[in-house]
C-alpha cells in the first residue's frame, strides 16, 4: 500500500508503516494542486493541517483507503464525503490529551500569578510585589465544555488545585463531573472550551454565551480559534465580565494554524496583544515533544489494526 505524506510528522509513523510493508512517499514541499496530480497514485494520506482535503481533492484519489490527521479535530476533512466513498478517516486525539491538559493549567497560573508581568519587569530591573501578587486556583469553580479526550484530561489534572469541576457534553450521556449549562452559568469562576470545530460549535463564545454567566469569569480556549468570537472577548474584557483570557488559539489563524492571516491587526487583535488580562500562546498546547511522538504512535496503531 502507497501512503503519502502532506505534512511533516514524527518520523516513527513512517518507519512503522515501511516496517509493515507500505511504501512511503513524502510530498512536504507540492501544492494543492501538484498532490491532486499524483493523489490517484497512493492508498493512504498523511496530513495535518496543511490544506482542506474537500470533496474535488478526495474525488481525484479514486485509490484511497484512508486518511489519518496528525492531531485531534478532524474539521480540513470533508469526512461525510470521504466516507460515502469507503474513506477511513484517522486522528490521533488520545495523543496530545495531556499536553493540552498542561498547557491550560499552565497559561492559567500564569495568568493568576501575573507571571509574564512580573517576568518582564523584573528583567527591567523592576521589583513590583504588591503590583503583582496573585489570586489562588484551589476554591474556584471550573466549568469544562467538552468532555473528550482534552476536556477530560483538563479535569484531571485539575483535581490535584482544590477546585470544584462543572462539565458538559452535549453529545455524552454519562461522563464524571456531569452537569448541566445551566449550573456552569450560575456557578462557573473559569470556563474552559473543549469542542471540536463544528457549524454548531462556530462563535460559541459569543456575547450571548458570555451574558449567560452570573459571575464574572476567566476564559481558556484550547480548542479552535473560531469557536470564540474575538470581538466579543474583548468587549467582555474591557467591560470587566471576563476577567482575564487564556488564548491558545486566535479565529485569525490560516487553516494550516502555521500563522496569522493577514488580518492588519484589527484593534481586537491589538487589544489582546497589549492587554495584561490576557495569555496568548501559538495554537502550541497540543505541541509538545511528548505528544509529536505519541500521535505518530497511535495513528500507527490504528493503521495497522484498521481492516484496510
Amino acid at each position: 500500500m502507497r501512503v503519502l505524506f502532506i505534512d511533516r510528522v514524527h518520523p516513527s509513523l513512517k518507519n512503522n508503516l515501511g516496517e509493515n510493508q507500505f511504501v512511503c512517499d513524502e510530498s512536504y514541499h507540492l501544492s494543492k494542486k501538484e498532490i491532486e496530480k499524483i493523489i490517484h497514485n497512493y492508498e493512504g494520506i498523511i496530513i495535518r493541517s496543511r490544506f482542506v482535503i474537500d470533496s474535488d481533492f478526495i474525488r481525484k484519489a479514486n485509490n484511497l483507503k484512508f486518511i489519518a490527521r496528525a492531531g485531534s479535530g478532524l474539521e480540513n476533512i470533508d469526512i461525510k464525503f470521504a466516507e460515502s466513498k469507503n474513506i477511513k478517516c484517522f486522528n490521533a486525539s488520545e495523543g496530545n490529551r495531556q499536553s493540552v491538559a498542561e498547557h491550560s493549567i499552565g497559561m492559567l497560573l500564569s495568568l493568576f500569578n501575573n507571571l509574564n508581568t512580573s517576568d518582564r519587569e523584573v528583567r527591567n530591573g523592576k521589583w513590583e510585589r504588591e503590583g503583582n501578587r496573585g489570586i489562588e486556583l484551589a476554591g474556584k469553580t471550573v466549568g469544562i465544555i467538552g468532555f473528550g479526550n482534552n476536556g477530560s484530561a483538563f479535569a484531571n489534572v485539575l483535581q490535584g488545585f482544590g477546585v470544584k469541576i462543572l462539565t458538559y457534553d452535549k453529545y455524552l450521556t454519562d461522563y464524571p463531573f456531569q452537569n448541566s449549562m445551566e449550573e456552569i452559568y450560575k456557578q462557573a469562576d473559569i470556563v474552559s472550551l473543549h469542542v471540536p470545530l463544528t457549524e454548531e460549535t462556530t462563535y460559541l463564545a459569543d456575547d450571548n454565551f458570555i451574558n449567560n454567566f452570573e459571575k464574572d469569569f476567566y476564559f481558556i480556549n484550547t480548542a479552535r480559534g473560531k469557536c470564540a468570537n474575538t470581538k466579543s472577548i474583548v468587549k467582555s474584557l474591557k467591560s470587566g465580565k471576563l476577567k482575564g483570557a487564556c488564548l491558545d488559539v486566535l479565529e485569525y489563524e490560516k487553516t494550516s494554524f502555521e500563522d496569522l492571516s493577514k488580518i492588519g491587526f484589527t484593534d481586537e487583535m491589538q487589544y489582546l496583544i497589549n492587554s495584561e488580562k490576557t495569555i496568548l500562546s501559538p495554537h502550541i498546547a497540543g505541541w509538545t515533544i511528548e505528544s509529536n511522538v505519541k500521535i505518530s504512535k497511535i495513528l500507527t496503531e490504528k493503521i495497522l489494526e484498521s481492516s484496510i
